[in-house]
């Protein structure tokens, strides 16, 4: 039996899209990791796959911001679903198999092809402008 590789998780981080089958974390590491490569996004019935790819933009925004992040136990189909788009290898000798190799969020690209997920952002910089704050006060 192949030894299950250690795997860095992100404590805080959303465990999937609530009222959904959508999950964006692993509970355990497996033995056969799915290696990271861009998966094709069709145009589909279920809505909920969509609004899930949202989610998890607006998540992986929210908790890591534009740093460079460890893999670790976020889900393999929600990462394959962004890589080599909104998500990109952030170091040389990426190992697309591995639960520590680092990606970065490709934040223009996420902003152009999911505007949704950063719209708390619009707000919450709009109240501080009518508030007479701006974000580095």
């Amino acid at each position: 039996m192949a030894k299950t590789p250690e795997m860095p998780k992100h404590r805080g981080f959303p465990a999937g899209m609530l009222g959904t089958q959508w999950q964006f974390t692993l509970r355990r590491a497996n033995s056969k990791v799915t290696p990271l490569s861009a998966w094709p996004r069709h145009r589909t019935m279920d809505q909920t796959v969509g609004l899930a790819d949202i989610e998890f933009v607006q998540a992986l925004f929210q908790y890591f911001g534009t740093a460079p992040f460890q893999r670790g136990n976020l889900d393999g189909e929600r990462l394959c679903r962004l890589f080599g788009r909104e998500l990109l290898p952030a170091e040389r000798g990426f190992d697309p198999a591995s639960y520590e190799a680092l990606l970065k969020l490709n934040v223009p690209l996420a902003r152009k092809n999911f505007p949704q997920a950063f719209e708390e952002e619009k707000k919450d910089a709009g109240a501080a402008r009518v508030n007479g704050k701006s974000r580095g006060d």
